[in-house]
């Protein structure tokens, strides 16, 4: 019994430690750069700033709010975040409710043709040539509706709908209820912690699309903020020169100069997963029960 008493706090212990490890290697990049975004640009250009910032100067972040292309990519990213979701939910349930039920003789054959998209693609030229063809090329169409027809999503939805117990189903159509009252009524509702991970991940993975906007939106008013931030962090490019000279930006003083454009990159950043770092809190506590539901049946 002593033995394994030791074996359990030296497990906890070597587990806290590497736990803390883990968090530190995330959280302190996030920390480093939020301490350059609001230093003054001479300790920046000095590259003399680490974890605390050196004095507190807001300019970068105001730089980034005064820009129009950057205010005009953050409302993009944000339609098409939330049309997104909405579609990646409103197919989901659509989808994963018949594949649930018993009664529907053609869910196999549906799930088997659905999972073979999961590994096969027409791959990228054909998909291009699609969205083009069909008129999607350059709208927020494009972004949204390749991104709602995941089957990984569905098979998630359709574990969690097959796990409910069947008596609900049973006892709504002897009351007279039909397939879209059940699914409005009983299923959405007992559902909501799934719903709300589904919701979490395809936000995520929309606020973060990089590679279908940079394809399929040739327009700058149509290019969301991870087109933006490309541009600025890997092309090097700045911001609108009225921006620019809000954000005095001399060229007097080199180092200062240097300074406020890496400020004004690490700011972007920030603004960037603003959004996301928001709204997790409120969406954390349906997490855990979302992802573990239809993990054991009774």
């Amino acid at each position: 019994m002593k033995n394994t008493g030791f074996a359990n706090r030296l497990f906890n212990t070597a587990n806290f430690i590497a736990l803390l490890l883990l968090t530190l290697s995330i959280v302190l990049p996030f920390v480093h750069m939020f301490a350059i975004s609001i230093s003054n640009p001479v300790p920046v250009g000095l590259f003399k700033v680490m974890l605390l910032p050196q004095g507190i100067n807001w300019e970068a972040y105001m730089a980034v709010l005064r820009d129009n292309q950057i205010v005009l990519a953050y409302w993009n990213s944000i339609r098409y975040t939330l049309l997104g979701t909405f579609l990646v939910l409103l197919i989901g349930c659509l989808t994963a409710y018949p594949l649930s039920i018993n009664r529907f003789r053609a869910r196999r054959p549906l799930s088997v043709l659905f999972t073979f998209t999961m590994f096969f693609s027409g791959g990228l030229i054909p998909s291009f040539m699609l969205i083009k063809n069909i008129g999607l090329l350059d709208t927020m169409w494009a972004i949204t509706l390749p991104a709602a027809f995941s089957f990984w999503n569905i098979i998630i939805l359709r574990t969690n709908f097959q796990a409910m117990p069947q008596e609900l189903y049973e006892s709504a159509f002897i009351d007279g209820a039909n397939d879209w009252q059940i699914l409005l009524r009983i299923v959405i509702p007992l559902s909501k912690a799934i719903l709300a991970t589904i919701a979490l991940f395809a936000s995520v993975g929309l606020w973060n699309a990089y590679f279908g906007p940079l394809m399929y939106l040739t327009s700058p008013e149509m290019q969301p903020l991870t087109i933006i931030l490309r541009r600025i962090l890997v092309a090097n490019e700045v911001l609108s020169q009225g921006a620019l000279d809000q954000a005095n930006t001399l060229e007097v003083d080199p180092v200062a100069g240097a300074g406020r454009m890496i400020s004004i990159r690490m700011a972007t950043i920030f603004v960037t997963i603003g959004p996301i770092v928001l709204i997790y809190p409120f969406v954390q506590r349906f997490f855990v029960q979302g992802v573990l539901v239809g993990s054991v049946k009774g």
